[in-house]
């Protein structure tokens, strides 16, 4: 590119020689920065009257009424209870028929009759079994509040995912608007003999650029409505504008917040309900050797002949017994149980320590995105606007270069976009802390009894492509 400074006799030129066509093409710029300048977003609000909009409050009473997990967490709930209630019930009794000695012919002898049955459970046995099922409906509980509060955090952080694709899509728009203008302006003014070919060509590649940057923001604000409709639970839920900011983030601290993760956290509680229920699967394995009593009883006709010809006719009889635990006293179940047990308390450190490693992930990246909005909002995109506006009142008054315009321009607009990305991932990370880094609201809940996966996904708010360091 030539003509980076305006040469000095230039700026010493009359107005009288100055065409018309030049000074209408230097208002038509300055008209559309101008322009471009008031619509960009957090400078001032567009009109959203005439626009639908949804808000968050909406989309989670969706959510609640529509998220299949709530369901399964529900029927998890129920198959508890029904295992609680199955494992202290009394067995049945046995009624049956008996028979011996039977004898037909004129001897009429043989005993016949029915016998009822019944086991007397001893030793506690029933009542330690409810114990056990009684920590697994515990458990189920407990997994319930967890998936609410993963489908809750999951939402809300598709929510600010899209509200951010949505704020960058119409800063997209504008920039792309702008560089049309900024094509018009240059084609107008190497028209009058201001600006060369190649500040004419690199104004068409700035806007070609802003074009495609445009169906690219398009294309991810489609990707994110898509994935909050499928935790809203409404896949065909048709693209709407949010209502919300993401300025509205309040500020957390982090290492607090680790520490009630660590101790407060869900997946912690159904951990430790998990080394209750081993420890209540011991006690019930080391009272299994109490043997059971087994009552037997009933009544019979006997047919044998006493010595005057009649028959004996009915009688009773009964039977009590025990099994004795001479060679099974369930050894290897108490060992298994005691290994249980001890896993279980092995597996509450092991959930703590996971928490505290995904923790600092996330800590992390909500730190440095909190110093960036600060350095974004108060630091950077202020001078940046400052240059913009400083390069454009020179070119106006002919002292400086187009070409610097449109560095200044293409400057302010990408801190613009950067600043809406540090927006994002501060919020998301400061959700993610806030809701014990449970964001996964499409995963199943785990089942009752069954080992629970207490983070089985942490989406570290990182946009796809998009790091620290390119911002």
């Amino acid at each position: 590119m030539n003509k980076l400074t305006a040469p000095v006799h230039f700026m010493e030129v009359s107005a009288e020689r100055v065409s018309l066509v030049h000074c209408a093409a230097r208002f038509a710029f300055w008209f559309a920065v101008s322009l471009s300048l008031v619509a960009l977003p957090g400078r001032a609000q567009t009109s959203a009257s005439q626009q639908k909009t949804i808000t968050l409050e909406e989309l989670q009473q969706m959510a609640l009424q529509n998220n299949p997990t709530f369901r399964q967490s529900a029927a998890n709930i129920q198959a508890a209870e029904g295992r609680k209630k199955q494992s202290g019930l009394y067995p049945n009794p046995t009624v049956g028929y008996q028979g011996e000695q039977i004898r037909g012919g004129s001897f009429h002898g043989g005993e016949q009759g029915v016998f009822v049955q019944q086991d007397i459970v001893l030793g506690g046995k029933l009542g330690l079994n409810r114990k056990i099922f009684d920590q697994e409906l515990r458990q189920a509980e407990t997994e319930a509040e967890e998936q609410k509060v993963r489908v809750v955090t999951n939402l809300r952080m598709s929510y600010i995912q899209a509200l951010a694709a949505q704020q960058t899509l119409e800063l997209r728009q504008n920039l792309s608007k702008l560089a049309d203008d900024a094509v018009e302006t240059s084609h107008q003014l190497a028209n009058v003999g201001q600006a060369d070919a190649p500040d004419t060509l690199e104004s068409e590649v700035e806007a070609q650029q802003a074009q495609l940057a445009v169906t690219m923001a398009e294309q991810n604000q489609q990707r994110v409505w898509k994935a909050l409709a499928a935790v809203v639970g409404n896949p065909r839920l048709p693209l709407t504008k949010l209502e919300g900011k993401l300025e509205d983030t309040p500020a957390v601290n982090a290492d607090e917040l680790v520490e009630k993760i660590v101790n407060e956290s869900p997946a912690v509680r159904i951990a430790e309900l998990g080394v209750k229920r081993a420890e209540a699967a011991l006690a019930r394995a080391k009272r299994e050797a109490i043997p059971d009593l087994q009552l037997r009883g009933g009544m019979q006709q006997n047919g044998e002949l006493l010595s005057d010809g009649s028959p004996v006719g009915l009688q009773g009889f009964a039977d009590v017994g025990v099994r004795i635990p001479i060679f099974n006293r369930n050894q290897g179940n108490i060992a298994t149980a005691k290994a249980d047990t001890e896993r279980a308390k092995r597996e509450v450190e092991r959930v703590k320590l996971v928490l505290r490693e995904r923790a600092a992930s996330v800590v992390q990246n909500y730190t440095f995105s909190q110093i960036a909005v600060e350095r974004y909002k108060n630091q950077m995109i202020p001078r940046a606007q400052k240059a913009y506006e400083m390069y454009t009142k020179k070119y106006q008054e002919m002292a400086a270069a187009y070409p610097q315009v449109l560095i200044s321009q293409r400057t302010l607009m990408q801190l613009e976009v950067s600043y809406i990305t540090a927006l994002e991932n501060f919020a998301t990370s400061s959700l993610s802390l806030r809701s014990y880094l449970l964001t996964d609201g499409l995963e199943a809940p785990s089942q009752p009894g069954a080992i629970d996966q207490p983070v089985r996904e942490v989406n570290i708010p990182f946009q796809m492509g998009v790091s620290p360091q390119s911002w």
